[in-house]
């Protein structure tokens, strides 16, 4: 279990060394996650610019350290930075194209498909029904940063 755990973490740190080479200033990318919220700046309290879902095609205008501030091309007036691992160079094809549920796009974007995952509930003890159940909880943003300023947690490594 643990050679799959460190394997699949060293998966996503080559996909994210690699997205992040891919962001080119002007060019165009997809949004590769279910929603992004474009901000005001890179700072976690930034205000909300706009929202952009799978699949939404963007230009990029700049990319800071691991930030892309961009465009949407389907509506000008929406703009804003996030993290580049938001975005795909591929064009991402989503909707009636697609015979994929919206759980089998969930479970590619961990690196699974069904019967991988129906092979781990078939060897393990764990209890999926508790997993599904906390990823499906949702966190306000209110409540986040309330608790990173009860928290002190924007305060980094400062003591």
């Amino acid at each position: 279990m643990k050679k799959i755990l460190v394997m699949f973490c060293m998966g996503l740190f080559v996909m994210a060394a690699a997205l992040s080479g891919q962001a080119i200033k002007g060019g165009t990318m997809y949004v590769a996650v279910k929603t992004i919220e474009l901000k005001s700046s890179t700072g976690f309290f930034a205000s909300t610019e706009g929202t952009l879902v799978y699949g939404a095609t963007v230009t990029v205008l700049q990319i800071k350290d691991k930030w892309a501030e961009v465009r949407s091309t389907a509506n000008s007036s929406i703009s804003g930075w996030t993290a580049v691992l938001n975005l795909s160079a591929k064009r991402i094809v989503s909707g009636a194209t697609s015979g994929a549920t919206a759980n089998e796009v969930a479970l590619a974007g961990k690196g699974f498909n069904q019967e991988i995952e129906n092979a781990y509930k078939a060897k393990g003890s764990l209890n999926y029904a508790d997993v599904d159940r906390i990823e499906a909880q949702k966190v306000t943003k209110k409540e986040l940063q309330d608790f990173i300023i009860a928290g002190r947690l924007f305060q980094g490594d400062r003591k």
